[in-house]
């Protein structure tokens, strides 16, 4: 039984209902000061806290989907990692990008040329030798005949750590909010990419190139714009590409417009951070590198380095979220650039979660379609 399988939530649920219950009414028959009895009503508190424990955590991470699976819950992923080629040439893998499955958008009547359609795909990085899943939306205009030489924008979107990649498709809604809003006149038509930044699980890589280690900033400059404009009707032209993330993704995002202007004219950051944790989960990201290092720090780079030729977008909430102050120091200090452009949505109140970036999503979609082109 899966880990997000809803039968497994209801069924732990319910087994935590029916411990509660018994040791309601067991607690009367074990008030002696027996061993037994004593021994009784600890098991007892024990198996009801633990049930309960699960039940919560099985209900956090359906809501949040921190973990796709029991491997990906205890580090043993299934999906496919990191390719090193240590002895140097060997040539790309075979296929920079294949199609492993197809779905339809919800409620777009299961016609891709009337509600776009949802591809499950396998990306090899034919200079990094990264390979790692993802998911890619092609609007209902992708399949009208009369758009066959027509191409289109596109956006790359990353979850947050540990996220997974169906989150970004199954609950933030990326492919239906973004064909509502194209179908209502708010954005044009685009392709999304969506796939988590961690892309040699179950390491946080925070997006940095570590040094002997996987070149995580050099797969989605480089490696990921190739293998989708590849296969795809995507602009080529600079100004086709921006990129979205939430949390670890967001701060990703930022990073790569910023590095990255010649590929991503636009990046949109939901409550992101502005420099790379070093922690457990990302070991050692710099290797004693310091430039690596401070162009890692955002506030940094836009100190010391040549102010990026991009349009950024930040988020945060005055309410709710730990980033609110760095965010407008962030503003201040991009502001001072006069060349690298941003905008901001500060909400009142909402913190670190799904529900929050929900409410974010519809006006960042808009305001990156605006900055996008897909001549």
């Amino acid at each position: 039984m899966g880990l997000t399988s809803n039968t497994l939530l209801l069924l732990s649920i319910a087994f935590a209902v029916v411990l509660f219950v018994g040791t309601v009414w067991l607690w009367p028959r074990l008030a002696r000061r027996t061993w037994r009895a004593v021994s009784g009503r600890v098991g007892l508190l024990f198996a009801t806290q633990l049930a309960v424990f699960v039940s919560v955590g099985l209900s956090a991470n359906q809501a949040f989907g921190f973990y796709a699976s029991w491997a990906d819950l205890l580090g043993r992923e299934t999906e496919v990692g990191v390719v090193v080629d240590h002895a140097g040439g060997g040539g790309a893998p075979e296929g920079l990008l294949r199609v492993v499955d197809t779905r339809q958008v919800d409620g777009g009547g299961g016609r891709p040329r009337f509600g776009g359609q949802i591809q499950k795909v396998a990306l090899n990085g034919r200079t990094t030798r990264i390979a790692t899943p993802a998911y890619v939306y092609l609007p209902p205009e992708y399949f009208d005949p009369a758009n066959r030489t027509r191409t289109f924008p596109a956006a790359v979107v990353l979850t947050g750590y540990p996220g997974t990649a169906e989150a970004l498709v199954d609950k933030l809604h990326y492919p239906r909010t973004a064909r509502q809003l194209a179908k209502d006149g708010r954005m044009q038509p685009m392709i999304l990419v969506m796939l988590r930044p961690t892309v040699a699980p179950p390491r946080d890589t925070e997006c940095v190139d570590i040094p002997d280690g996987p070149q995580t900033e050099s797969f989605f400059a480089e490696d990921l714009p190739e293998a989708v404009t590849a296969h795809y009707r995507v602009g080529r032209k600079p100004g086709s590409w921006g990129i979205i993330g939430d949390s670890t993704g967001g701060y990703c995002a930022l990073k790569l417009a910023m590095h990255h202007p010649d590929v991503y004219a636009a990046g949109a950051g939901l409550s992101a951070y502005y420099k790379a944790p070093i922690d457990p989960t990302t070991g050692d990201l710099f290797h004693g590198n310091r430039t690596l290092r401070d162009e890692a720090d955002l506030h940094w780079f836009l100190k010391n380095r040549s102010a990026p030729d991009t349009s950024l977008l930040v988020t945060s909430s005055k309410v709710g979220e730990s980033n609110y102050k760095a965010t407008l120091k962030f503003i201040d200090e991009v502001k001072a650039t006069q060349r690298t452009r941003i905008s901001s949505i500060i909400l009142e109140s909402g913190g670190h979660n799904f529900n929050t970036w929900r409410r974010e999503i519809p006006p960042t979609l808009e305001w990156i379609s605006g900055r996008l082109t897909g001549a």
